[in-house]
């Protein structure tokens, strides 16, 4: 037993130096450079590399026992980092010292500019016949667009007004463009560039469209109106509160003339949108009144007494004849309303709607018919009963005849004529 315990701690004993010896070697593998290159290659190598780049082939290169040390003068800070990051990478090499100056000669800084420069200038003489048929394919698609745009006779047999027609020869130019130049960089192989610009154009088109809203609005309204032409060249339109003669149709405005001669310039926005009346399309107009009576009189026969005496007027049309209705019966009233037509073209409407008042009134008052004065009856503090309203006489009779002017008014008919003649502001209205 204790013979068989000595063989054990023996063999433990010599087992003990052979594992060290073998740690030992383990280690020794780790830090070990098997095969390393000499320094004299490793020098050669980093010259080779320095040397085919060009303006780095001035640098001094010292190898001892893999220790790198870079010297010399180079172009600037960055390509410092660019040699020292070559020279790590090199097989062998245990650790650099950068030793390099960053030179400040101006020579040597516009040096790499210049070469771009001219690697350019290389770069665009080759590509200048490529250049110089996008362009002339460009100018090609211009001109025709230009040739096409001109040639407005198809719009017009469709028809399209002038503004419209305007706005379809600029798109037909622009579409012509437009193809010239995408088929101008298919030539020069930039494809890729028709996406960016594209993107920016739509860009672009977005912020012009919030930017001027208003604008494309009115021009766009402008081509609808003389589309369709809802008013010529001195007609009377009502639109909202505004009132006058129509002078002018521009691509952003609607010019008019009030009746006290003065310009109002109205939005086509505000035209296209709003509710308008256009008093000169139909050349037949009809105007009205009212007229109280008491309500003891004959209602069949006053009412008559003022259509003849309307018929009577000079300018009142006999078809449409006048009428004569009732209108409200009140406790001692009877309010009767009178309308008759006339033809603008010949009778003013404001004169002839005058003189219709006049003549009825004076019709009336020749039949002892009067329009109900207001009554007002007053109590006192003794309770004393108020008089009685005095009788009510017929006023001397009138003659019924007019002869006052209702032919039509042209005055500003005249104005709105100088105006155009004079001024040189674009009209689409014919």
């Amino acid at each position: 037993m204790i013979k068989q315990l000595l063989v054990t701690l023996m063999l433990l004993l010599s087992w003990i130096p052979l594992a060290q010896s073998q740690e030992a070697n383990s280690v020794d593998a780790e830090i070990r450079v098997t095969d390393a290159p000499q320094d004299k290659a490793i020098q050669q190598r980093l010259s080779q590399v320095l040397g085919a780049i060009e303006g780095l082939d001035a640098v001094d290169i010292q190898v001892k026992a893999g220790v790198v040390t870079l010297s010399g003068d180079v172009s600037n800070a960055r390509a410092a980092r660019d040699i020292r990051e070559i020279a790590s990478r090199v097989e062998g090499v245990v650790y650099v010292q950068n030793r390099l100056d960053d030179e400040m000669n101006i020579t040597a800084r516009v040096q790499p500019l210049t070469r771009r420069f001219k690697e350019m200038g290389a770069s665009a003489l080759q590509t200048l016949p490529v250049a110089l048929v996008s362009l002339a394919i460009v100018i090609g698609f211009a001109l025709a667009g230009r040739w096409a745009g001109n040639r407005d006779t198809w719009l017009r047999r469709i028809g399209l007004s002038e503004l419209a027609s305007n706005l379809g020869k600029r798109i037909v130019r622009l579409l012509l463009t437009g193809i010239g130049v995408l088929i101008a960089l298919e030539v020069m192989d930039a494809t890729a560039l028709v996406g960016a610009i594209l993107g920016i154009a739509g860009i672009a088109g977005i912020a012009v469209g919030f930017a001027f809203r208003n604008i494309v609005e009115n021009y766009l309204a402008g081509v609808l109106l003389s589309a369709r032409n809802p008013f010529g060249i001195g007609d009377q339109v009502e639109v909202g509160a505004f009132n006058g003669k129509v002078m002018r149709l521009t691509s952003r405005d609607t010019v008019l003339m009030t009746r006290d001669g003065n310009h109002l310039r109205i939005p086509n926005s505000v035209i296209i949108t709003s509710a308008m009346t256009n008093f000169s399309r139909n050349p037949l107009r009809r105007f009205e009144f009212n007229v109280s009576i008491f309500a003891h009189h004959d209602l069949a026969k006053t009412r008559q007494l003022g259509i003849d005496a309307l018929r009577g007027i000079p300018g009142i049309l006999h078809d449409p004849e006048p009428q004569g209705l009732i209108m409200e019966l009140g406790d001692t009233t009877v309010q009767l309303r009178f309308l008759a037509w006339i033809d603008q073209r010949k009778s003013d409407f404001p004169k002839s709607r005058s003189e219709a008042i006049r003549v009825v009134k004076a019709a009336f008052d020749q039949a002892a018919i009067v329009t109900p004065e207001a009554t007002y009856r007053v109590l006192l503090d003794n309770k004393q009963a108020a008089p009685p309203p005095p009788p009510v006489t017929a006023p001397d009779p009138a003659p019924v005849a007019s002869s006052v002017d209702t032919a039509a008014d042209t005055s500003i008919d005249k104005q709105v004529a100088e105006e155009l003649r004079t001024s040189d502001e674009e009209n689409l209205l014919k």
